[in-house]
């Protein structure tokens, strides 16, 4: 992928005199979004923290960080309706109002809903239609400029994928209401299989939690993605919330031994007076050939602390901090990776609801 890091902010397509922080912005790195002609910022925003789904959430607090981030150069936000069931959407349909539609680029997804689990998935052609629809609706827009296949490894077969849901989004690109689609997956395998099933009709993937301090998966599929042109938006560095001091939500899917030995690390980062989220953040963005890495920020502070590892990297105490993690404490993980364990249990409670 092709780096503008020399890029004048007056030359960015997205920049807005006006709007955006001049000095900020010029500092950041745009990378080309696949074989697109979109020219996103290096780090993104991930706006699944603008809901229930990280915690209680003010809604004045969630827009003020996607203002932040927005006139610091961040010009990628990625939403999806499962996130609090349309609230993210809403909140980002609120936070943009005012903001110059040229300044970003709006991604959202499709496939993942309810929190019910006989609503949960529906990859069908109406319901991608559907969605698309009120997701417009939401955030205010005429059209999307990625909407992607959400966690594609919870369909009952790829056929449905192959034959409906892509060929939905086709149907809406071409109608002008959205421009590139993609899709998402946290197994990559499974990933691999659906874009050699349709090759050329991919233009982004997203993998998340697969290049991070605990698991570094992604390195051996991105040759893959790479010789199919596609944009990799390379997500949640922080493992959703297992690699921060504050610690993942009660629903993460980790393996209990993965979560004590992530807890171990993030006591010994306050005992230490080091934030483990800045140490997660600065590994997770040395890695070469993600179009954009992308990462939740719904606070303010947040927004300001992973520019802050993207623009400054580490101190010497978090230097050493993360060296010792390394040597000493992550080195104790058994399984680095949640794979199966949420699709095993949509199955059973499925089989559940049917019986």
């Amino acid at each position: 992928m092709k780096t503008i890091c020399d890029m004048e902010p007056s030359l960015a397509a997205t920049f807005v005199k006006g709007f955006h922080d001049e000095a900020i912005v010029s500092k950041m790195k745009f990378n080309r979004f696949g074989r697109t002609d979109l020219v996103v910022s290096e780090i993104s925003l991930g706006a699944g923290t603008l809901s229930k789904l990280y915690g209680n959430l003010g809604e004045t607090e969630g827009i003020k960080a996607v203002h932040l981030a927005l006139k610091s150069g961040i010009n990628y936000i990625d939403t999806a309706p499962w996130y609090g069931q349309g609230r993210s959407e809403e909140i980002l349909g609120l936070a943009l109002k005012n903001v110059p539609r040229q300044s970003y680029y709006l991604a959202t997804k499709v496939g993942r809903y309810e929190l019910e689990y006989e609503k949960m998935f529906d990859y069908s052609a109406k319901k991608t239609r559907e969605s698309v629809e009120k997701s417009l609706n939401l955030l205010g827009l005429n059209c999307l400029d990625v909407v992607q296949i959400h966690d594609v490894e919870f369909a009952p077969n790829l056929d449905v994928i192959i034959n409906e849901t892509l060929p939905a989004l086709e149907k809406l690109k071409a109608e002008g209401k959205l421009r590139y689609i993609g899709v998402s997956a946290y197994p990559i395998d499974v990933l691999k299989d659906l874009i050699s099933r349709a090759p050329g009709r991919f233009d982004s993937v997203l993998c998340y939690c697969r290049n991070s301090l605990i698991d570094d998966t992604l390195k051996q599929f991105m040759p893959f993605f790479e010789a199919n042109k596609l944009a990799v938006v390379c997500a949640a560095g922080h493992g959703m919330g297992l690699l921060t001091n504050a610690g993942p939500q009660w629903w993460h899917p980790a393996p209990e031994q993965t979560k004590a030995v992530c807890k171990e690390a993030s006591t010994y980062c306050q005992e230490n007076d080091v934030e483990l989220g800045k140490l997660a953040m600065y590994h997770f963005i040395q890695m070469k050939g993600p179009a954009t890495f992308l990462c939740g920020m719904q606070r303010e502070s947040l927004v300001a602390l992973n520019l802050d590892a993207f623009y400054n990297g580490l101190n010497d105490k978090e230097r050493n901090g993360l060296e010792y993690l390394n040597k000493n404490v992550f080195v104790k993980i058994e399984c680095a990776h949640w794979e199966g364990i949420e699709v095993q249990k949509y199955w059973d409670e499925m089989k559940k609801a049917k019986s």
